[in-house]
């Protein structure tokens, strides 16, 4: 946890030094003021020398504004470490989540990530922040002012023979409970946020089932859960303070009373027993804010963890045995021996056996039922999961063979879940080619039909899309994602059941202008129609994870009774509709 944490806060080891250094001289100058004051009422007052005073208080001032100056200068480099901090380990763990293979995300829910990324790292550079200013100034103040106190009088110092140990006990106590508690609690705010995030982007589903009164139920009952954890968390650190309270104040009333024998007996100097009162108070608030520390580093300790989880998670697929200069040179597509499941334990195995050969600039369709293995077969091709067995190949070499960035950027894919981002179409188009002109962005529209609504628009290209596309219906979306794809310009375009949400007539312009202006880019359409794969070059028919049959559509409906069959049932269909 240490190892993976502390890098993103070396940066700032001279500013954490410099601030520690500040805080510990702020209480150092701190504790000089009693004395000085001690001096006042023992010298000054008792002999009547109206200079004296005059000038040991301008002295108690002076003392004052150094501290002050000391205080505002810990301050202000605990605030650039402990934000700085925070802002390095954020960095790091969107970056490194970032390099996660689909599997990695999904070990993590998504609401975790978020909670780790915002609350986990918000408790750490808090802790960091409060660690400098009372970490340091606490045991300064709690030694030098035991040692001041012992020299002021070893007798009165007894009482704290019996205060420390029981002050001990109670922070030893309290820590042991919370620290499962924290950990406890930021699993709660795990779950309470991924109802939150379900809720929020399924809103319009919610609405459409009515099912606002379910959900409400669902968050009362997390919100209800992370508030009983909560009170158990906090409830024992709460108890922390009445505790030590009853503690400090019984201290003081031992000293009080023994303290006044001293004065009565000429033991000791009224002035003096002012001063100890005051160290009293400062050993004792100095334990609170060391308690208080302890407890704030428990929590922030299960917070480390989580983000340490995070930052050690060994992403499943990398670049390591990819060469540099790896260039794919067409997109012809290979698979050999290919077996697949997502899961190294499970027995079930997603796709079993796969060999299959694509010629470069070939059109495949692939049909199949759900479970089939068909989103499987294709989201191995840039690698967004690992074969388990065999290999598979684009352009002649092994996919392992390229850096993920170029073998992605050759394959371009429209997932079953089209996503937009906030932002303009614009915007959400140059994500294919931030270099593209506005003739080429226009194209890429055509190509996919999604310029007979943008030029509708008012504002066109410009038009702004709102928060995940929901100012356009799900066939525009559909299209927009295309033309965003096709504006990679790639060697293997992969649809996966990406045009269910246009009209057949739309459909079929999209395929054409797939023919003409992608003559040279291998093509893969996973369809639910067979009418949007029967004109293909090679029509893949999936059942339980392997190939049932492949061949163009005269040839499977000759030779294969799956495809004879859904593509009767479609006809049927359409012949009873009209």
């Amino acid at each position: 946890m240490v190892k993976k944490l502390w890098p993103h806060a070396r940066p700032y080891l001279g500013v954490i030094v410099l601030g520690v250094i500040c805080s510990g001289a702020e209480a150092v100058f701190e504790l000089l003021i009693p004395l000085v004051m001690s001096d006042i009422v023992d010298i000054g007052i008792a002999t009547g020398n109206v200079g004296y005073i005059t000038s040991r208080g301008a002295l108690m001032v002076g003392l004052a504004l150094i501290s002050l100056c000391f205080g505002l200068g810990s301050a202000a480099l605990s605030a650039r470490a402990g934000q700085g901090f925070g802002a390095n380990v954020r960095r790091a763990e969107y970056d490194h989540i970032q390099e996660f293979s689909f599997s990695n995300i999904e070990k993590f829910s998504t609401a975790s990530l978020v909670t780790r990324l915002t609350n986990d790292v918000h408790n750490l550079q808090m802790t960091l922040m409060m660690g400098m200013r009372l970490l340091v100034r606490a045991p300064v103040m709690l030694v030098s002012a035991m040692v001041l106190s012992i020299r002021i009088s070893r007798e009165l110092s007894n009482v704290f023979l019996v205060a420390l140990p029981l002050l001990v006990v109670v922070v030893v106590t309290i820590l042991v409970r919370t620290g499962p508690l924290f950990r406890s609690l930021q699993e709660k705010t795990d779950a309470l946020n991924q109802v939150v995030q379900e809720d929020l982007t399924g809103i319009r589903v919610v609405k459409s089932f009515v099912r606002e009164e379910y959900e409400r139920e669902k968050f009362s009952a997390r919100n209800q859960d992370l508030k009983n954890t909560s009170q158990k968390a906090f409830g024992a650190v709460v108890m922390n303070m009445p505790i030590m309270m009853l503690i400090i104040n019984g201290t003081i009333i031992a000293v009080m009373w023994f303290g006044g024998h001293l004065v009565n007996t000429g033991a000791l100097d009224a002035g003096k027993l002012i001063t100890y009162f005051t160290y009293i108070s400062q050993i004792m608030i100095s334990l609170m804010m060391v308690s208080m520390m302890f407890m704030m580093m428990t929590r922030s300790i299960a917070c480390a963890k989580r983000v340490a989880e995070v930052l050690s998670e060994e992403p499943a697929i990398t670049d390591a045995l990819a060469e540099e200069d790896a260039v794919v040179q067409d997109g012809s597509i290979d698979f050999e021996g290919v077996s697949f499941k997502y899961h190294g334990e499970s027995a079930e195995w997603i796709l079993r056996d796969i060999d299959l050969h694509i010629p470069s600039g070939a059109t495949v369709g692939i049909l199949g039922g759900t479970g089939s293995g068909k989103t499987s077969l294709v989201s191995l091709i840039p690698r967004l999961y690992e074969a388990n067995e065999g290999a598979v190949k684009v352009g002649g070499r092994n996919v392992k063979e390229y850096t993920m960035e170029h073998l992605r950027q050759s394959v371009s894919m429209v997932l079953q879940k089209n996503t937009l981002f906030s932002g303009t179409i614009r915007e959400n188009l140059l994500w294919g080619d931030e270099h593209a002109t506005e003739e080429e962005l226009w194209s890429a529209c055509e190509a996919a039909c999604a310029d007979e609504f943008l030029r509708r628009m008012p504002d066109g290209l410009d038009s702004d899309l709102g928060q995940g596309g929901v100012n356009v219906s799900g066939g525009q979306k559909q299209r927009l994602c295309i033309a965003r794809a096709i504006l990679k310009k790639p060697s293997v375009l992969i649809l996966d059941d990406s045009t269910s949400a246009v009209d057949t007539a739309t459909d079929a312009k999209i395929r054409e202008a797939f023919r003409t202006r992608l003559a040279g880019t291998t093509k893969i359409i996973i369809a639910q129609r067979v009418t949007s794969v029967m004109d293909a070059d090679l029509i893949l028919v999936m059942d339980q994870g392997r190939i049932a049959g492949q061949g163009t559509h005269e040839e499977l409906m000759k030779t294969n009774e799956i495809y004879r069959e859904v593509y009767t049932s479609q006809q049927e269909g359409v012949s009873i509709g009209g």
